[in-house]
């Protein structure tokens, strides 16, 4: 439908005059079409139309269509519409997965006896799915009550040492200013961390595991070494177990390394760049001078590379740091994402960012892991 008089849902065009200049409106099912010119420079553009928009219940964006400038306006929809089937299916697909890697953990095999497995490898798959699924909902959460719509987690099956490469949500909203960019970038780290030494402290508690001795024995025996970070140690310490056995047949039980899991992914995540939560952060305490940041972050990680590999002799490690630094220069070269009202940050909120980036520090070793043949 075309128009010169805006559609019943949307913001009044007299509102709309001082910045857009509408002249044609239309309709696609519920998608509104306010096309026209732009009076102001974009950013100032959609601080002024965005709050119209979503006071109506739309989200909008402006883009260019054959040549056109156009507001185009779309129903907001917070949490899933029915029943979200690919999010199902990739957490049951996730938890097969992690049950598979699980019951290497516990030395029993998957194939001759899967029974078994399953039965002895669900404390990891519990452990594991926990701190991942707990730092996603975080940021679900808070963008719910920030107003800005996202998808539930998905999570990533994969035929890793754990069995998955992780879980994400995705952002299908614009994020209103900084308060909920900080928010929701910082919740997911902290309610992980919870869960990450809840799940660590329970797994301490846990009877270490026995390696058999024909397991020991055995050519095609790998050892697999993990690095442990502070806050692992210090919760150890903390309860008076070991994470280290006299005995080279007994370690530590499985569940223990759904801990690690959880201080390896937020140690990750708050790396300074990009769409990572540490991005984010970063982008909301300090403005747009988050990409003088984020430019430095791939030299570290390189830096770091290269110190595990030439003072460590951690070839593993060493593959693992080149990797996200390469993977750094693409999340910077994307970008963090960028807020409606860019106004400065209350300085609560930059303390607890500052405290959040200490507790990831924490959860930092140079060689988290390390395979021995």
């Amino acid at each position: 439908m075309d128009s010169t008089e805006p559609p019943e849902a949307g913001p009044s065009l007299e509102r709309l005059r001082s910045v857009f200049r509408v002249y044609d409106v239309r309709t696609d099912g519920e998608q509104l079409v306010y096309y026209g010119e732009p009076l102001v420079p974009q950013d100032q553009l959609m601080k002024t139309v965005w709050p119209l928009f979503r006071k109506q219940g739309y989200e909008v964006a402006l883009s260019t269509q054959m040549g056109e400038y156009a507001l185009v306006a779309e129903p907001v929809t917070l949490g899933p519409d029915g029943i979200p089937w690919k999010n199902v299916v990739l957490f049951l697909a996730t938890v097969l997965s992690t049950l598979w890697a699980g019951a290497s953990w516990y030395h029993v095999n998957p194939v001759t006896n899967p029974v078994e497995a399953m039965l002895t490898a669900w404390p990891f798959t519990l452990a594991v799915l926990g701190v991942l699924g707990t730092h996603e909902l975080g940021h679900y959460v808070m963008s719910r009550y920030h107003g800005v719509d996202a998808t539930l987690p998905y999570f990533i099956p994969m035929p890793t040492l754990i069995g998955t490469m992780g879980a994400v949500i995705r952002m299908k909203g614009q994020m209103p200013d900084r308060k909920a960019l900080f928010d929701i970038g910082v919740s997911g780290p902290l309610a992980g961390l919870v869960a990450t030494v809840v799940v660590t402290a329970i797994g301490l508690t846990m009877e270490p595991v026995t390696v058999t001795q024909a397991t020991l024995n055995s050519a095609n025996t790998i050892q697999v070494e993990f690095g442990y970070p502070p806050l692992l140690k210090a919760i150890a310490s903390a309860m008076g177990e070991p994470l280290k056995y006299d005995n080279p047949a007994k370690s530590v039980n499985p569940v223990v390394i759904g801990g690690w899991v959880g201080m390896f992914v937020t140690f990750l995540n708050l790396i300074p760049v990009g769409q990572l939560d540490g991005g984010h952060i970063v982008r909301a305490i300090i403005g747009e001078r988050q990409e003088s940041v984020a430019a430095l972050v791939p030299a570290v990680l390189f830096g770091l590379a290269a110190y595990v590999f030439y003072v460590l002799d951690v070839s593993n490690a060493t593959v693992l740091w080149v990797i996200w630094g390469f993977l750094s220069m693409f999340f910077a070269y994307v970008g963090p994402a960028t807020p409606i009202n860019d106004g400065e940050l209350d300085i609560n909120r930059k303390l607890l960012g500052l405290f959040t980036f200490v507790l990831g520090l924490l959860c930092f070793t140079p060689t988290p892991i390390e395979i021995i043949p």
